[in-house]
């Protein structure tokens, strides 16, 4: 029989992080899941590092060829998936042992959801906790309406609802909108995300059940003026695809949030930047 969930990892030169991450998934309260990872034809150690896992029942270890980026391997390894829900970590980030649970009760509890999310701490290189409970926000905690949802994260001029390690999805919808979609890169997740939060509604579980972990590359200024750059981007298709869910205020609005979201990282990235080196 299927497993109620799968869990996906498209790992990429994450021999640092890469066990934690496994090991964070096999010691889910939650049973009924498989673990798909997928190493990307890394240059570094992630394959041998995997291989310690070879031999437990719930995992599956693949190795997909280089190119495509994170679309090739994130669809590749999605598309093993048999689970009824999936969720895809990536190689260096954490779940706590509630997530699967959780998130999987909140489906149960709500047949008409097709995303389902939770907060976040931030943690550096060490797992060392730098920001508690991160995402949603007050809007988005319950069952909210899909559109609705997705309106309410582009008028912040972010994503509200976090990295794929906090989210669970519907695979069959995963699968019918083409796997994930990266038309912005940068909005890989939440590109995705909105395919499926217009088909049904969104809920946010009001607790911190993931930890995502944040390194030297991103505390660069030029990611975060293309990062605002391809919100605008995404902000203009939605708008283009479903203008009765996104109006021209709102997009006006959300690339305005997406600059002030750019510049208050610049600031976060500097402060968490010393913070590790401090800690370091």
């Amino acid at each position: 029989m299927s497993p109620t969930v799968s869990v996906v990892v498209p790992a990429y030169n994450n021999e640092p992080f890469v066990r934690q991450t496994v090991r964070s998934v096999l010691e889910q309260t939650f049973a009924d899941f498989e673990l798909v990872v997928a190493d990307h034809s890394s240059g570094d150690d992630t394959w041998a590092a995997l291989q310690e896992f070879t031999d437990d029942p719930r995992v599956t270890l693949l190795r997909t060829p280089a190119g495509g980026g994170a679309k090739r391997n994130w669809d590749a390894v999605s598309e093993v998936a048999t689970g009824d829900l999936i969720k895809l970590v990536c190689g260096d980030d954490v779940l706590y042992p509630a997530m699967l649970e959780r998130q999987v009760a909140a489906f149960a509890q709500h047949p008409d959801a097709q995303v389902v999310a939770s907060r976040r701490d931030i943690i550096d290189a060490q797992g060392r906790v730098l920001v508690r409970g991160r995402g949603l926000g007050r809007a988005l905690v319950g069952e909210v309406d899909g559109s609705a949802a997705l309106r309410a994260s582009i008028r912040a001029g972010g994503n509200l609802f976090g990295e794929p390690m906090c989210v669970m999805m519907r695979t069959e919808t995963l699968r019918s909108v083409g796997w994930w979609d990266d038309r912005q890169p940068f909005y890989i997740d939440l590109g995705t995300y909105a395919h499926a939060l217009m088909r049904g509604s969104f809920v946010g579980v009001d607790e911190t059940l993931a930890g995502f972990r944040v390194s030297a590359q991103q505390w660069s200024v030029r990611l975060t003026d293309e990062h605002s750059r391809q919100a605008a981007q995404f902000h203009a298709r939605v708008r283009a695809e479903h203008p009765d869910v996104l109006s021209k205020a709102d997009v006006v609005l959300g690339d305005g949030m997406a600059v002030v979201a750019a510049a208050r990282r610049r600031l976060a990235y500097a402060w968490l930047g010393r913070r590790m080196r401090v800690a370091g």
